[in-house]
């Protein structure tokens, strides 16, 4: 007899759920919630196994976007489906900012606040509680990631550990969230990542307008600085980088001062330069497996 998979939501849930689409040995969820740290509505896409859809308890990966994404890029073009399929893992990618929302027939607009770099702004919320006018009242993602999305998939879906991954600005957000957060997770990787935001151009165009001129508040969001201050938190950390990366090249990503920093902090780092590769989805659908085994081996130590 064919099986039935389907996830129920308790009854006084929070979320929307928008798509289910059957993928592989899982299906393909997206959800939608109003978030009280952001004060707009907020998305994440989740990929559920059989087993989690039995109600198995599984590990999970938070993977967070780069700067101008959703959560639609590593869901559409990563191809992480099979292998958490076949290891039983859940998968789950929020939105990067908070963002605008016209005006319908259920609600009025909400305005959020932009910029038209796109290394700021909507698209780039660098997963920081931001300080300064006007984004702080919308732009608290770090509060948003640590605090209320990770007690929400927490008490909604059979999830036993959660390991943090991310792609560029997304990386850097996992680094500093992994090590500044070390019991909410049991795992970091990385991927192309920017390693000391308030060492890039990017970085610090965007903290300037969050953070204003207090460098303080600049070294508390900074990856590289939070692990050489914290020490080491992990078994090892697995960072992967494109050596055809053209942003590495720029020096938006500081890849050399992480492992400076991890090397101060004696925390183990595995630290490859992939030749030929560069920035983009096809460098992730090239490394997104060795990620996943990763996660799957730091959760099986617990």
């Amino acid at each position: 007899m064919k099986k039935s998979y389907s996830h129920r939501l308790s009854a006084n849930s929070q979320l929307t759920q928008k798509s289910v689409n059957r993928c592989f040995n899982g299906e393909q969820h997206y959800y939608s919630h109003q978030s009280t740290a952001t004060k707009t509505p907020m998305t994440f896409s989740i990929y559920l196994p059989d087993e989690a859809l039995t109600g198995q308890r599984c590990p999970a990966i938070l993977y967070l976007s780069g700067l101008t994404c959703n959560a639609d890029n590593v869901t559409h073009k990563a191809h992480f489906q099979q292998r958490c399929s076949e290891l039983g893992m859940i998968f789950i990618a929020p939105d990067t900012s908070p963002r605008s929302v016209p005006a319908s027939d259920e609600a009025e607009t909400i305005e959020v606040p932009n910029d038209e770099r796109y290394f700021v702004g909507q698209g780039a919320g660098y997963y920081v509680d931001a300080t300064e006018a006007p984004w702080a009242d919308n732009f608290n993602m770090e509060s948003y990631i640590v605090e209320e999305l990770y007690d929400l998939l927490r008490s909604e879906f059979p999830i036993d550990t959660i390991g943090i991954t991310g792609h560029s600005m997304g990386g850097h957000g996992a680094l500093l969230l992994g090590f500044k957060f070390p019991s909410k997770f049991v795992s970091v990787s990385a991927l192309s990542p920017v390693c000391a935001a308030s060492e890039s151009a990017w970085g610090q165009a965007a903290y300037t307008e969050y953070f204003g001129d207090d460098k303080s508040l600049w070294a508390q969001a900074d990856a590289s600085k939070m692990i050489e201050k914290v020490g080491r938190q992990y078994a090892s950390i697995l960072v992967d980088q494109g050596a055809a990366d053209n942003f590495l090249a720029e020096g938006q990503l500081q890849t050399s001062t992480l492992q400076d920093a991890c090397e101060k902090a004696k925390q183990p780092l595995t630290l490859r330069y992939q030749g030929g590769h560069d920035h983009s989805y096809y460098f992730i659908q090239t490394v997104i497996n060795d990620h996943i085994d990763h996660h799957w081996r730091m959760a099986q130590l617990r």
